[in-house]
């Protein structure tokens, strides 16, 4: 993608660089219509807040790139200054690259003056993030989802995950473990104990040997990358995992998976991480949380563009423990899993949760990525969905969908569907010719389908859509800006479900999105 520099340059660039800072740095103590969020976290940090500034689009608009990210870089450091000179605070980290913020030791009262200067998105409470594991015993989760039912006692596989990296966002992992024995990649650690990023505690390890473990892990040759976001005891900041997510999206080799087998309450400020980062490029697959209650009230699991995982047992039903919901994408087996332990180089171990159901969905999406490096993670979550079992899990819970992780042998390849026993006739069996067609179809009012993500060097296009005449379905079009992530530039929102957009427009990546204001039903996207 190319970026274009406008015509200063010299001093001349650099006094518009600072008269921007200036300008989106003025102090404006006006409506306390911020929000603080988390203070009634039952496992909020006390006197410690995650700051997060707000996007200024339009007045940066006409900045290149670099110049971008300079003018960020300094209001973040004249905002941290104005906090420190005015309160006193302390500032613990800064986020640059998703956020945009930076964590503070604050009192409630600095708190409210910080949550009331015009820059400021949301402040929130930060909190202690943890594991979610139990001990059991017994293994089977590879030898299940290789199959439609049923176990043989093997997992055959086609693909191993060659040439993927796999991020887990965790505990650490145990370098040394001959599970990963020469394909430890770079790691990370936003713990300060001086054990970078080995793990301490077990299951980050665990977790690892599953995505791709030599004779546990689902992506047997894919690389291992420990970021160690938990201590020993398992437990972290949700601001330390926060800068976990913001180090694997500035550093991740593509094509990359990041898995996250931990969580808590609802956070804003983690949500928002992760959502910048698959924006970036990378596939982020979350466990559902081991509360058996909704996962719509978790982060990271309500990320609506990560992967959510519940958890089943060895019978095929959603384990007791595991999280359901509309905001679970796919259920892969939890229940007493065997994978590697940090007692030695070839210790095991036996946990359960949807921390280990999650893994079997990252390495599942390392294999689909070896089949198709360049898939996006919707690309990605699209072919896991498509190619999951449907209808074999008893007792899924209120709102989940009944989809069980398979692992195609061919690997990223999609079954074809079985024939809709009465399909919804074809509102245009010949719309266009030589133009591209997408047909799928949305389950419900607010469900959404990403279609044709690619790039354009001279985009125009002419898109229709056709859907349902019970349903109201809008169509829009975005563009992918690194600095911003994916942006709304075209939209269409009549009061039934056929739209249309004609838009011309710059180079880059472009996508379209079919949303369901209301109904359900089947619908044909045309782009000419």
């Amino acid at each position: 993608m190319r970026f274009h520099r406008g015509v200063c340059n010299g001093a001349a660039r650099m006094l518009a660089i600072l008269l921007a800072s200036s300008l989106l740095s003025s102090l404006a103590f006006g409506d306390v219509g911020q929000k603080i969020l988390g203070l009634d976290h039952k496992d909020r940090i006390p006197d410690q807040y995650i700051v997060v500034m707000k996007d200024d689009q339009q007045a940066m608009s006409t900045f290149s790139l670099r110049d971008r990210m300079e003018i960020r870089m300094q209001r973040l450091e004249a905002m941290q200054e104005r906090m420190q000179g005015m309160f006193g605070v302390r500032i613990q980290k800064r986020f640059q690259k998703l956020l945009g913020g930076f964590v503070v030791k604050a009192s409630r009262w600095d708190v409210e003056e910080i949550a009331a200067d015009d820059e400021v998105a949301f402040v929130e409470a930060d909190r202690i993030v943890s594991i979610n594991a139990t001990q059991k015993s017994a293994t089977w989760g590879i030898d299940r989802i290789d199959s439609r039912e049923g176990r043989d006692g093997a997992y055959n596989y086609n693909y191993t995950g060659r040439g993927v990296h796999a991020y887990i966002i965790d505990t650490g992992v145990l370098s040394s473990h001959n599970e990963f024995s020469g394909r430890m990649g770079q790691g990370y650690s936003s713990i300060s104990d001086g054990r970078g990023s080995e793990d301490c505690n077990g299951h980050g390890t665990h977790v690892a040997g599953t995505v791709g473990g030599s004779t546990y892990g689902v992506a047997k040759e894919v690389t291992i990358h420990g970021v160690r976001v938990l201590g020993c005891n398992g437990s972290g900041s949700n601001s330390g995992v926060i800068a976990g997510v913001e180090w694997v999206a500035e550093n991740a080799i593509k094509p990359a998976v990041a898995n996250m087998s931990l969580g808590g309450g609802a956070s804003s400020a983690l949500d928002r991480a992760v959502e910048k980062a698959i924006d970036a490029g990378i596939t982020f697959v979350v466990a559902a949380g081991n509360s058996s209650a909704n996962a719509c009230g978790s982060s990271p699991a309500r990320v609506a563009d990560a992967i959510t995982v519940g958890s089943t047992d060895s019978s095929d039903r959603r384990s007791s423990f595991s999280n359901y919901g509309s905001c679970v994408d796919i259920f892969a087996p939890g229940s007493s899993i065997t994978s590697a332990g940090t007692r030695s180089s070839n210790a095991t171990a036996t946990l359960s949760g949807t921390s280990m159901a999650s893994p079997h969905v990252a390495g599942a999406a390392a294999l689909i990525l070896e089949a198709d490096p360049k898939a996006s993670a919707a690309q990605v979550t699209r072919t896991m969905i498509a190619q999951a079992t449907s209808g074999a899990i008893s007792s899924v819970g209120s709102g989940s969908p009944n989809l069980f992780l398979f692992t195609s042998p061919s690997g990223g390849d999609t079954p074809d569907p079985e024939p809709d026993p009465d399909p919804e006739p074809n509102p245009d069996p010949d719309p266009c010719s030589g133009c591209d067609i997408y047909s799928d179809s949305l389950s419900g009012t607010d469900d959404y389908m990403y279609a044709g993500e690619e790039y354009y060097s001279s985009p125009s296009f002419v898109a229709k859509l056709k859907g349902p005449a019970s349903a109201d379905f809008d169509l829009s079009l975005q563009k992918y800006s690194w600095f911003w992530g994916w942006r709304t530039v075209a939209r269409s929102e009549g009061a039934s479900s056929d739209e249309t957009i004609e838009y011309s427009g710059s180079s880059g990546d472009y996508r379209w999105v079919v949303y369901s204001a209301s109904g359900e039903g089947a619908f044909t996207l045309t782009v000419e």
